[in-house]
């Protein structure tokens, strides 16, 4: 394809329509950086006082400006060798996903509680600062939790297993409590500045559901639940492609009485969330004590399988023999 001269704009000041009045107002809506414009709808920059054409213009400026564009599928597969993968410290969960967790996407795990849903996010929060050659991506971890399940003595342990400096892991996963679904929508929104400021690489919502779950309660409400919630996902996507950083959400299940088998469960949010998670990973636990199973139940790519981990005082780990043998007595 023909090559466009294209300017590359550092903030959005520099945007052409974007004033010192209007860039604050952009700010306050949660637009920080000029890749959070370029992945924008008009709609949304209009409540910032411009109009629904400068909006149009502002927008193909950012995009311009960050090579949003046609092209072709060759090109694609190119660009697709930027993206990176998170090691989960389990070599066949990372086997079963391809390599590890995926950067630019969203993969969501989900299951009943106490399956280690947020143990696999701490993991993730420590792993993501390692260096590329042992699985990491060098970079900051932000981390919104909305059921009080962070804990930083798993952040010490894990650090230590990994032979990392544990204060320095600490300092670079950015924690922020989300007390309700708009508190917790209104963090993500605001985030596209601390993500940039922090290398954030790894974005994880922890669980994406629980309020929304608790808050809007009954078929009258799942409508405006729904939509909220795939407003909330698609915000999500954007700034996970925007910085090449990889989005984890953690998910709750219910049950599904007239079914008799391991997964008479599913997971909540319903068809919005099933079709913005690009991954989905179910797990369950066994008979054998630590020791998990992972379903890869979707991607777009991937074959469906299943992987077994455990998990110890250290975090993620692989299996040994001697597990292998009790889990199957």
């Amino acid at each position: 394809m023909a090559e466009e001269t294209k300017r590359k704009y550092e903030a959005i000041e520099d945007i052409p329509g974007i004033g010192p009045a209007t860039a604050e107002k952009l700010k306050e809506l949660g637009f920080h950086t000029v890749e959070s414009l370029a992945t924008a709808t008009i709609k949304e920059l209009v409540p910032a006082g411009i109009g629904e054409k400068q909006a149009g213009k502002i927008i193909s400026e950012a995009r311009n400006s960050i090579a949003l564009t046609f092209i072709r599928a060759d090109e694609l597969m190119k660009m697709r060798e930027n993206i990176l993968r998170l090691t989960t410290n389990s070599k066949p969960i990372d086997e079963l996903l391809g390599g590890g967790i995926e950067t630019q996407t969203i993969t969501e795990f989900y299951g009943e509680y106490g399956v280690g849903k947020s143990i696999m996010c701490h993991q993730l929060a420590v792993n993501v600062q390692l260096p590329v050659e042992r699985g990491g991506l060098n970079g900051g971890a932000l981390y919104i939790d909305t059921e009080q399940t962070f804990r930083p003595e798993w952040v010490v342990r894990m650090a230590e297993h990994l032979k990392v400096d544990p204060d320095k892991t600490a300092k670079n996963i950015i924690y922020c409590e989300a007390y309700n679904s708009d508190h917790q929508m209104l963090l993500l929104d605001k985030a596209d500045k601390v993500i940039k400021d922090n290398n954030i690489r790894l974005i994880v919502i922890d669980s994406l559901t629980a309020h929304f779950r608790s808050e809007y309660l009954g078929r009258e409400m799942l409508a405006e639940r729904q939509q909220k919630l795939n407003s909330h996902m698609h915000k999500l996507v954007r700034l996970a492609r925007a910085f090449n950083a990889a989005a984890i959400v953690t998910n709750q299940v219910m049950a599904k009485p007239d079914q008799f088998f391991a997964m008479a469960v599913e997971a909540v949010g319903g068809h919005v969330v099933a079709h913005t998670s690009h991954t989905r990973i179910f797990i369950r636990r066994t008979a054998s004590g630590p020791v998990r199973i992972a379903r890869l139940v979707s991607s777009p790519y991937l074959p469906e399988g299943e992987r077994i981990f455990k998990i110890t005082e250290n975090g993620i780990e692989d299996i040994t023999e001697e597990d292998e043998v009790k889990r199957r007595r």
